[in-house]
């Protein structure tokens, strides 16, 4: 197995691990509120959802990944002064006639 594999079954491993504990507990607690059969029922919950989580992060963390760095870097990247600088600039010879 390459490493990078491994980095992303871990990765998928820890992820589905804390959300199923976190969101299981969450719903339950909205469901049936701090009762005597809270905890087994928790149990329950969460050790149904957590191989769907895992298998979730397996198949969607890579394109959830690309997205966040094109978001990122679609922030990151100024806009343009006019829109002759937009279109790659200003024919060869002649100026853009922004302050850019």
């Amino acid at each position: 197995m390459s490493d990078a594999l491994r980095l992303r079954f871990v990765f998928a491993l820890l992820m589905s691990l804390v959300m199923t504990l976190l969101m299981s507990a969450w719903v339950t607690w909205l469901n049936i509120g701090l009762q005597a059969d809270f905890l087994p029922r928790w149990r329950h919950a969460f050790l149904a959802a957590w191989p769907v989580a895992f298998c979730a992060v397996m198949l969607f963390a890579p394109r959830v990944q690309a997205l966040s760095r094109g978001i990122v870097a679609r922030i990151a990247r100024p806009a343009p002064a006019c829109q002759t600088c937009a279109s790659g600039g200003a024919p060869a010879g002649t100026a853009c006639s922004c302050s850019s």
